[in-house]
């Protein structure tokens, strides 16, 4: 079956935040330890979720990439698309992804951090895997949402634009 068991999922997430909390002495090392695991299974799920996808079609623009990450990784990692995709007002580089209960904090309650750090390093992994070097982080909001902020590498933005 291609669908993993939320059970499955919430009890290996867990064994490996705790494993992390072992190997760590401050709440940012935990957070790149977090980021750096999601890196690989980034990398991995673009490669599965394009062949899912059976598209010989590959995303040269921002946009098609972020809706790409946001409809059809979404889906296929966590089972619905993302709650929303959001640009920054004021900056051309930054992108939110926004989503009301990550799945990866539902089963998570004595972390001290947003385990979504591992979220942020899929689509990180996914970015660079793409071609579209970024730096990703999860933040929370006023509402308890997750915010996962999108800052796109210098080259991206030059490329895009001789694409226009």
């Amino acid at each position: 079956s291609e669908v993993v068991s939320q059970s499955a999922f919430a009890f290996l997430f867990s064994e490996m935040i705790q494993y992390s909390q072992t190997r760590v002495n401050t709440a940012d090392e935990l957070i790149a330890k977090l980021e750096d695991a999601g890196v690989g299974v980034g990398r991995r799920a673009l490669e599965l979720a394009c062949w899912r996808e059976r598209s010989s079609k590959r995303e040269t623009r921002v946009r098609g990439i972020l809706q790409f990450i946001t409809q059809a990784l979404w889906k296929s990692l966590f089972g619905a698309h993302a709650d929303s995709l959001q640009k920054v007002q004021d900056s051309d580089d930054e992108f939110m992804i926004v989503e009301k209960e990550p799945l990866v904090n539902a089963f998570i309650s004595s972390a001290p951090v947003n385990c979504a750090a591992f979220v942020a390093g899929v689509v990180r992994g996914v970015l660079e895997a793409a071609q579209f070097p970024a730096e990703v982080s999860a933040h929370d909001n006023e509402e308890g949402a997750t915010v996962l902020l999108i800052k796109f590498a210098p080259e991206v933005l030059e490329r895009e634009k001789r694409q226009a």
